[in-house]
């Protein structure tokens, strides 16, 4: 875990600085970071996720890399997630180091994911620090595929506020080529087009504790429906459900957020789009105490709160942003050593970095 202490401080130490010396963009809500402090915290997190070689599913990633016989690009078969496999091959005529996939995709995802961040958040530092400790980017290493995509639909963000469904939909598509199910995303663009904390937006919640309560029916007419898929063996999935805590705190910037929804369109008419778009994340949270599974559709949900808890301390008074930012700091600190080394003792291994 000693790299990733050291990830953490370096991450939000740069970010911080790359606030710090930020300029303000005439007439917007956003600042003008610093692009060579973000750039350094890009690089930390790219290194420590391009050079690792076991967390979670890295290691079958690695193995199907190193057993592509055929790399030639005429013989893709345009179906499924061909995208990938498109991908692969074009690195595997590189490389056939396992390695340079890791690190390519940690590269693509981590850049886009900054990149974004650098763009809509209020306090980029509280974004790539929440982004680390809440164990995304931890998962980043784990479902790279699916990461991957979540990134290419993230830098969708300007094609949502702006009302562009069109470009929203291309980005879709090009995602859905590296991981199928990205087309969930289709239709949730007009459902989080509109004001949040609205009678949809409850209605919502509260079909979301019926499922939870309901559990059992619902798979059942879920897994019916994706029966001969690829991802029909989503229904022997059996490790248990998604820990209350984490659903907790996937509640807190909403909290916030509806406390302060005045104020926070006040600041930002726009920010209803990310605050939906949270919000359908911590519906699929509270769906996933029940089974595991349907926290990953949180994947593509969740890089937006990163947004969102940016501008919550907006919210406050100002005498009282300081003891609210602080707060939030020990806050998500505990919570990542909590999961992170009590829970699941992340074991990091490099043949690049040891620490």
């Amino acid at each position: 875990m000693g790299i990733f202490w050291m990830n953490l401080i370096v991450v939000y130490v740069s970010s911080f600085f790359a606030r710090y010396f930020s300029n303000p963009i005439e007439d917007l809500p956003f600042v003008k970071v610093n692009k060579f402090f973000v750039f350094l915290s890009l690089l930390s997190l790219v290194l420590v996720a391009g050079l690792q070689k076991n967390i979670g599913d890295t290691p079958f990633y690695m193995l199907s890399y190193t057993l592509i016989e055929d790399s030639n690009l005429m013989n893709i078969k345009f179906e499924g997630d061909f995208g990938f496999n498109l991908y692969q091959s074009i690195l595997h005529r590189i490389s056939d180091d396992p390695q340079l996939l890791i690190f390519t995709t940690a590269l693509i995802t981590n850049m886009l994911i900054v990149y974004i961040l650098s763009k809509y958040s209020r306090k980029l530092e509280l974004s790539l620090y929440v982004y680390i400790t809440l164990g995304m980017y931890t998962v980043s290493m784990n479902g790279i595929r699916q990461y991957l995509a979540a990134a290419l639909i993230f830098t969708s963000t300007k094609y949502i506020l702006n009302g562009d469904w069109k470009k929203f939909i291309a980005i879709i598509l090009l995602a859905s080529t590296v991981h199928q199910s990205a087309l969930i995303l289709i239709p949730i663009y007009f459902i989080v087009r509109r004001e949040a904390w609205t009678k949809i937006s409850i209605g919502l919640l509260f079909l979301s504790v019926l499922i939870a309560m309901g559990f059992n029916q619902f798979s059942a007419v879920l897994f019916s429906a994706i029966e001969g898929t690829q991802y029909s063996n989503y229904q022997n999935f059996s490790e248990g459900g998604a820990n209350i805590l984490r659903v907790a705190v996937t509640a807190v910037p909403l909290v916030i957020a509806y406390l302060g929804r005045e104020r926070l369109r006040e600041l930002w008419p726009k920010s209803d789009y990310i605050v939906n778009l949270t919000l359908l994340g911590f519906i699929f949270m509270v769906i996933s105490t029940q089974n595991w599974i349907f926290a990953r559709f949180n994947i593509y949900f969740g890089l937006y709160s990163l947004i969102l808890i940016s501008w919550i301390l907006e919210l406050f008074v100002k005498n009282n942003r300081k003891f609210v930012y602080f707060g939030l700091i020990l806050f998500y600190f505990i919570y990542f050593y909590f999961e992170q080394v009590v829970a699941l003792r992340i074991d990091y291994r490099s043949d690049y970095l040891n620490w």
